[in-house]
C-alpha cells in the first residue's frame, strides 16, 4: 500500500529543481492568536487606530514571523514530511506587506545538495519565495535543512 504525503528524500531532488505549494489565507483571527501567543503585541498589529493614524498601510498588518511560519506550514508538509531531520539556518527579507485577507503561496527552488559522509543524510538549501494573491513577493527566504536519504541506501 503506498504511503501518501510521504516527503522527498534528498536523492529524490537535484539544483534546479522547482516547487510550487498550494495556497493558504492569512485571517484576522491568525494574527491576533499569533501575537497573542508570541507575545508580539505591537500596536502595528494589534490597533486600527495605530494603523491610520502613524502608517500608511490599510488593513490588519501581518507579521513577517507569522507569515513566514505560515509559509514553512504550506512547504514542509508538501516536501519533507518525515524526511527533514533539522532546520538548521537561514536568511530572510520581508520583501512586502502582508495583510489579513491576503492568500500566500511558496514557491521554491533547491540550490544546494551536500552528502554527509555518513549517516544517508544531506545538507539541503532552497530558496523560497512567497507570493501573495496578487503575485507581489513578500517575503524570501533560504533554508538549510538535514535531509534524510532513501531508506535503502543505509
Amino acid at each position: 500500500m503506498q504511503l501518501l504525503g510521504h516527503g522527498f528524500y534528498y536523492q529524490d531532488w537535484s539544483v534546479g529543481w522547482k516547487f510550487k505549494t498550494l495556497t493558504r489565507s492569512i485571517t484576522e483571527t491568525d494574527i491576533m492568536n499569533f501575537v497573542g501567543v508570541s507575545g508580539m503585541t505591537e500596536e502595528l498589529f494589534t490597533s486600527y487606530w495605530y494603523l491610520e493614524e502613524h502608517t500608511n498601510f490599510e488593513g490588519r498588518l501581518a507579521p513577517g514571523s507569522l507569515v513566514f511560519a505560515l509559509a514553512e506550514g504550506l512547504v514542509i508538509p508538501s516536501t519533507i514530511a518525515r524526511t527533514g531531520l533539522a532546520f538548521l539556518n537561514c536568511s530572510l527579507n520581508v520583501d512586502g506587506p502582508t495583510f489579513a485577507g491576503d492568500t500566500i503561496h511558496v514557491e521554491g527552488e533547491v540550490t544546494e545538495i551536500k552528502p554527509a559522509k555518513k549517516g544517508n543524510r544531506a545538507l539541503v538549501r532552497t530558496l523560497n519565495k512567497v507570493y501573495n494573491q496578487k503575485g507581489d513577493l513578500v517575503q524570501t527566504y533560504d533554508p538549510l535543512r538535514m535531509m534524510r536519504g532513501r531508506p535503502e541506501e543505509d
